[in-house]
């Protein structure tokens, strides 16, 4: 599977259960509340500097989700989204990425369509029995508990060390957005 990593392009994630771990918290307003872990953030601009593409193709849509990913920079995001694999055809035609040249994070069932289809499927350690069965890699990681950065790690660790690569995360420029066309 390393191979397949090192071809990976574009890397997608499901929110709730990979980037969260899956609790639906809502405040006495009524309003959503996520929790999300500021290391997957780290591995997720990283990506982006290594030039992969970072995309998240989610069930549902929240404030939260919106603002952490204009945190993260990032560019394509798929929310309330009904048919994934619908959304992945769509986004890999426009980025002009094969498939084999995808990595996709899901959690559930809902993931399944998509983890077939991709060159690199990956789900954390307390997905649906299901999902583990259908995946390349099982992260080490629970939802909401370093996936994210787990699995870029494993990316980037394809085409380098991790050292190396985290050479740019410690520059004092690293934590500014980047605005990319």
């Amino acid at each position: 599977m390393v191979e397949a990593a090192k071809n990976v392009k574009l890397a997608v994630f499901d929110v709730d259960g990979v980037l969260t771990d899956g609790t639906l918290t809502y405040s006495a307003n009524g309003e959503e509340i996520k929790h999300f872990n500021v290391k997957d953030g780290v591995g997720i601009k990283l990506l982006q500097e290594f030039d992969v593409e970072v995309a998240v193709i989610s069930a549902k849509t929240s404030a939260p989700l919106k603002k952490r990913l204009v945190d993260l920079n990032v560019r394509h995001a798929f929310l309330a989204c009904k048919d994934k694999l619908s959304a992945l055809s769509t986004l890999a035609e426009e980025l002009g990425v094969k498939l084999e040249e995808i990595a996709y994070c899901g959690d559930d069932v809902i993931d399944l369509k998509v983890m077939q289809k991709v060159g690199l499927a990956i789900c954390p350690s307390d997905a649906y029995g299901l999902v583990k069965e259908c995946s390349d890699v099982v992260t080490q990681a629970a939802g909401g508990q370093g996936v994210a950065r787990e699995v870029c790690d494993y990316i980037l660790s394809s085409r380098m060390s991790l050292e190396e690569a985290y050479r740019k995360a410690m520059l004092p420029e690293f934590e500014e957005i980047k605005k990319r066309s």
